[in-house]
């Protein structure tokens, strides 16, 4: 299934030929909800990989430099229609020699937009661990009064023998921040990747209908910007073509 940003779907040209994109049935009416996610983390941890791998099954292994895209998907979640948003995020990192974040503004004008959040490192990368409690504290001070449903992502499970994270480590710090963890591989765990996404969803689902529809007070903020279709369909030929040009080469 091709991903098609929802800003961009009157674009789309059936002429396409580099995806198989199956039918599915119309929804019957508008999704009653819009849940907002924002997945965040360092660079190289895989975000884009693991987006992709939930909402279309497909894992595809090269990117270029995240550029932030947001993606959209309508599902059912307990038999409500749902409307799900996902902005894809460039890398954070810390500042040097500090434990503080250093960030796009992009990535604030996110932060503040999301209802939930995924923070995605790699066990084989204890820097990019290192950056996500700052992470936190910085998203703490832009939402100081609200609930952060959070779900702390560990990838690249396949690579137990570059390991530099320990599973303890990041159930420890999911605890400590409020969140829920789950180890996978975003190459090898399709399923794992749909599960810790899709409870993720249900959580927010939930607590939206508890909150009786009550919104965040503040500012209001421009939502991010969504990619173009040319520049989407340029990013999957070119995955597409190195990973054909790497099979040849074997």
């Amino acid at each position: 299934m091709l991903l098609i940003p929802e800003d961009t779907m009157s674009q789309y040209s059936t002429n396409f030929l580099l995806l198989p994109i199956p039918e599915y049935p119309a929804l019957d009416c508008a999704p009653n909800k819009i849940i907002k996610l924002v997945v965040l983390g360092g660079s190289s941890v895989g975000k884009t990989a693991l987006v992709v791998r939930f909402l279309t099954k497909r894992f595809i292994g090269d990117y270029e430099a995240n550029t932030g895209a947001l993606y959209s998907r309508k599902f059912t979640i307990d038999g409500e229609q749902i409307s799900l948003q996902v902005q894809d995020t460039p890398f954070v990192s810390l500042e040097d020699d500090t434990d503080s974040i250093c960030c796009q503004e992009q990535i604030n004008r996110s932060i503040y937009w999301a209802d939930g959040f995924v923070f995605v490192y790699s066990i084989t990368d204890y820097e990019s661990f290192r950056v996500l409690r700052p992470l936190h504290q910085h998203i703490r001070r832009i939402h100081p009064n609200a609930n952060i449903p959070l779900l702390l992502m560990a990838n690249k499970g396949d690579l137990l023998r570059a390991r530099q994270v320990s599973s303890k480590e990041g159930l420890q710090l999911a605890t400590e921040l409020g969140g829920t963890y789950c180890e996978v591989s975003a190459r090898e765990n399709c399923e794992g990747v749909h599960e810790a996404f899709q409870q993720l969803c249900q959580e927010l689902s939930r607590s939206s209908s508890s909150c009786n529809g009550e919104k965040r007070r503040g500012l209001h903020l421009v939502r991010p910007k969504s990619p173009n279709m040319q520049d989407l369909k340029r990013r999957l030929k070119q995955a597409l073509t190195s990973k054909g040009k790497s099979a040849t080469t074997l």
